[in-house]
């Protein structure tokens, strides 16, 4: 080493590696997210949906009070602006049976949060994550099922599957 390149008493030390430690997983993030398809950006919601949820009820056992409203509301909310863009990204218009009992549902799922974080209980949490988990599921369930129908049709086989799931947009 140059003893006339030496860092002066205090200045920061010079490293190889990036000065965020999260970068390396904040660039993993994006790039999963970048390069999902839109079936699979619906699956990285509902988990996040159910990881903020799990981590605002972690809040009910914190002893200090600032600490237990901040983790809980923190996290709601996160889990809320989640539901809140699901939500908004159905075209009502062109909206279906279905699409009107998802947006019935966001509502809900949305006022149970509110519920939970003005009073402060676990339950309406726990009611939404088991619901949000329920349609988690079912949805991964459709994905696997178009992937296989997709496969079998490419590979000329005839699909013991009923219906498709465009998610085309």
């Amino acid at each position: 080493m140059n003893p006339y390149n030496r860092p002066q008493a205090g200045a920061p030390i010079p490293s190889d590696g990036p000065a965020n430690p999260y970068a390396k997983v904040n660039a993993y993030q994006s790039t999963s997210v970048n390069t999902s398809s839109p079936s699979d950006l619906v699956l990285m919601l509902y988990d996040g949906i159910i990881r903020f949820l799990n981590n605002a009820k972690g809040g009910f056992d914190l002893e200090d009070p600032a600490d237990f409203h901040q983790v809980i509301n923190g996290n709601i909310q996160k889990a809320q602006a989640i539901i809140r863009e699901l939500r908004s990204s159905l075209d009502m218009d062109k909206a279906t049976e279905f699409g009107e009992t998802m947006a019935g549902l966001y509502d809900y799922f949305d006022r149970r949060l509110q519920e939970a974080n003005m009073d402060k209980k676990p339950d309406p949490i726990d009611e939404v994550i088991g619901r949000v988990q329920t349609i988690r599921d079912a949805w991964e369930e459709m994905v696997r099922r178009e992937l296989k129908n997709v496969s079998s049709k490419e590979e000329g086989g005839e699909s013991t599957e009923v219906g498709t799931l465009d998610i085309s947009g």
